[in-house]
């Protein structure tokens, strides 16, 4: 993924592209539908009667193989539709009604799913973030501010791997998460639906989530499965009774098999990782032309999400080829705006848009970049 911030009079010319046909859209990583490898996987899976709820040989098949990923044969495995639906069922289950979340501000269970986690009974506690990454001092921060029974009790530490600014966790990071929740008797939970992309650019691997969180989810939506997340509990306190909030919930499909032969065919050879590598590929194809251009980012880092500068002309003219998501202004001139790329980003595409953005920036004045 890619972010950029442009000069922007406070116009939304977003809007009105409506009914225009671009040459590309980059604005989010699930526009298609699916891997056709994960495709066939499901037209086979359906082609036959499968046990329901969860409970069938695709299901089952799949978790055997995320746990041999992860290294922990003593995990437990659930499948479910969305990131949304693993988030608000798993802090249910794992939260007492008197207990809260601990969230960096940008995190994407305190500003973007439409207060489906306090729509459960359990408040979400923000706390400034590094670069959108969780900190160790942020979760103690909220912890000093609620010392007794008069207030909630921050249990449960949220993190988002990659962040909602694109940046990553280093091994480091998250032993010194893990490390403080042990200390202070809190949970630690990765929300994965990006964890693919995570992974493939930084030094964490599954084996080490699995041995540093006590709960954490696995993306497939964002990352060329047609729907579906799965759980991983680690966390022996964490497991009893689950699958009654599961069923709870509305996040136990009858037709379960769907999303098991779905990560059975991500995890059997390898896919899950060769397709995220890709859609890192594709944004760090993105980075180096807005870079070769002399454009400043707002995040020198190695995150999946960049944010080069560029002046209002080259707005008005990407407006009309290309559709991208503007993510909010940044000061009274600048709007950050999402490029992304995925796991079905064709290269010709992103290779096409680089021309574009070099004969656009060739017909301006060169010293109109910021």
């Amino acid at each position: 993924m890619l972010y950029y911030l442009l000069y922007d009079n406070g116009r939304n010319e977003f809007d009105k592209k409506a009914g225009i046909r671009l040459k590309y859209s980059f604005q989010n990583d699930y526009s298609e539908g699916a891997h056709p490898k994960l495709l066939k996987a499901l037209n086979l899976a359906g082609s036959k009667q499968n046990t329901a709820y969860g409970n069938d040989g695709h299901c089952k098949r799949a978790a055997d193989l995320l746990r041999k990923e992860i290294g922990r044969k003593d995990v437990d495995i659930h499948f479910l539709e969305g990131g949304t639906q693993v988030n608000l069922t798993a802090l249910t289950a794992f939260l007492r009604p008197h207990e809260a979340a601990i969230a960096a501000e940008t995190g994407h269970i305190a500003g973007h799913e439409s207060g489906s986690i306090e729509a459960t009974g359990h408040k979400v506690c923000i706390t400034p973030g590094v670069n959108g990454k969780l900190t160790p001092e942020g979760i103690l921060r909220v912890l000093a501010a609620h010392p007794d029974e008069h207030m909630v009790k921050p249990k449960l530490a949220y993190l988002s791997n990659s962040s909602e600014c694109g940046t990553v966790y280093s091994k480091e990071e998250l032993n010194a998460l893990h490390r403080c929740c042990r200390e202070n008797r809190l949970y630690l939970y990765m929300d994965g639906a990006r964890l693919g992309s995570a992974l493939c650019a930084s030094d964490l691997t599954m084996q080490d989530i699995g041995a540093l969180t006590d709960a954490f989810y696995v993306g497939g939506t964002k990352n060329g499965a047609l729907l579906g997340e799965a759980l991983v509990i680690c966390n022996e306190t964490l497991k009893p009774d689950f699958r009654y909030i599961l069923k709870q919930r509305g996040g136990m499909l009858a037709k379960g098999f769907v999303l098991g032969a779905q990560f059975e065919a991500f995890f059997e050879d390898g896919l899950y990782y060769a397709l995220a590598e890709h859609a890192n590929h594709m944004a760090d194809l993105l980075r180096e032309a807005f870079r070769a251009l002399g454009f400043r980012f707002f995040l020198i880092l190695r995150p999946i999400r960049y944010f080069p500068f560029f002046l209002m002309p080259y707005w008005s003219s990407f407006i009309k080829d290309y559709a991208f998501e503007a993510w909010g202004r940044v000061d009274a001139g600048h709007q950050a705006v999402r490029f992304v790329t995925s796991w079905a980003t064709p290269e010709e595409i992103v290779r096409e848009f680089i021309q574009d953005l070099h004969n656009y920036t060739a017909s301006e004045n060169p010293t109109k970049l910021l």
